[in-house]
């Protein structure tokens, strides 16, 4: 059959359709007009459900006539379009059909009606998408069907989602402000429950985690003695022999410094117990390698670290004073090294170190307003 055939068959395809509707109007006006209202409705529908009928099966007929001429690859396109102008020519009649009997009826219905074309509308745009997702794994090898699943599930999700974002507009729209007020609040609640929920979750995992480490620590503790454990014992039987028993507060290995023997002494006794590990003959701690205060919120404490080179041991004296008056003896009389690590304690801390020889404040001047190593410290001056 030639080109010009073909043209001239569907030209008469098409006057005839076009006839044919014509004339279905004709008679469905001329069966309105002696019909009344309630039949009209009912004429009207049928009339529209024989058209939309006659031109479905006009359109497989003619794609049936063309597909018989075509080879594979052009009805494979003919199908498509076919399928795409069926699916549009579908929803623009349902829109039609929706528009016209939303003017007929009142605003309840109308609501009703538009929820159902919508639900009717996504039901039949998800069985057209299946079906025509089967269609094309009929002819897909194994690779495109899963790149082909995906892509429909992706496009699948995506509408799904617009369709409800442009629910709850159409939704806002119709809601007064109260009852949108309150959605808001439900949402915001929800948001905000969620959040509270991922949180405690976290805080529960790291609490889990604090208490494995720690469980990890305890059993990983040595169980046997110190090697500076005899030291330990000797250090404080002299103390407490030439000092008194009350001198100390405290003893202990500290595992987590190198195991030195640690001194906790009573503020009283502070002194004399740094002048006897200074100048006793069997210990004489005579180096002094470090000294500095902590604010523990509670109390202050000041930290001195000593060696003695005759015994080839460390020791940690240490004693708590009180937060709102850190007073204690200076040991300068007895190490000329703790002059500036105790001028340093006083200007950032406020500890105070009487029968020191020069207490200034050495790193901040001395009109300066509080002690910036103090954890309630405040800034005088928020500019500096």
């Amino acid at each position: 059959m030639s080109e010009k055939e073909d043209l001239a068959k569907q030209k008469a395809e098409a006057a005839a359709k076009a006839k044919a509707e014509a004339l279905a109007r004709k008679q469905a006006k001329a069966e309105s007009a002696e019909k009344p209202e309630g039949e009209m409705d009912l004429a009207k529908k049928k009339a529209a459900a024989a058209a939309k009928a006659k031109a479905a099966a006009l359109a497989r007929k003619q794609a049936k006539a063309e597909s018989a001429e075509k080879p594979e690859g052009e009805m494979d396109i003919a199908k498509q379009k076919a399928a795409a102008a069926a699916k549009a020519k579908a929803a623009a009649l349902a829109r039609k059909q929706a528009k016209a009997e939303s003017a007929e009826k009142p605003e309840g219905e109308m609501d009703i009606a538009k929820q159902k074309a919508a639900a009717a509308a996504k039901a039949k745009a998800a069985a057209l998408a299946r079906k025509r997702a089967k269609e094309e794994a009929a002819e897909k090898p194994e690779g495109e069907m899963d790149i082909a699943k995906q892509k429909a599930e992706a496009a699948a999700k995506a509408k799904a989602a617009a369709l409800a974002r442009k629910q709850a507009k159409e939704e806002a729209a119709e809601k007064p402000e109260g009852e949108m007020d309150i959605a808001k609040q439900k949402a915001a609640a929800a948001v905000k429950a969620k959040a509270a929920a991922a949180a405690k979750a976290k805080a529960a995992a790291a609490a889990k985690n604090r208490t494995a480490v720690k469980e990890s620590e305890e059993v990983n503790t040595p169980s046997e003695l110190s090697p500076n454990q005899s030291k330990l014992d000797q250090i404080v039987s002299a103390i407490e022999s030439h000092v008194g028993q009350g001198a100390l507060l405290e003893h202990y290995i500290n595992r987590l410094s190198k195991d030195v023997p640690t001194l906790l002494a009573n503020p009283d006794t502070y002194f004399s117990i740094a002048k006897y590990l200074r100048y006793d003959e069997q210990l004489n701690f005579s180096y002094l390698s470090e000294l500095h205060g902590t604010d523990f919120e509670t109390h202050m404490e000041i930290y001195v670290h000593l060696h003695s080179f005759k015994m080839n041991q460390s020791v940690a004296l240490k004693v708590k004073l009180d937060r709102d008056s850190p007073v204690i003896p200076s040991l300068v009389p007895l190490w000329s090294g703790a002059n500036w690590p105790e001028c340093e304690a006083y200007d950032l801390l406020g500890i105070n170190f009487y029968e020191h020889p020069d207490l200034k404040r050495i790193l901040l001047g001395e009109d300066w307003k509080g002690y910036p190593l103090r954890k309630d410290y405040q800034p005088y001056d928020v500019e500096v």
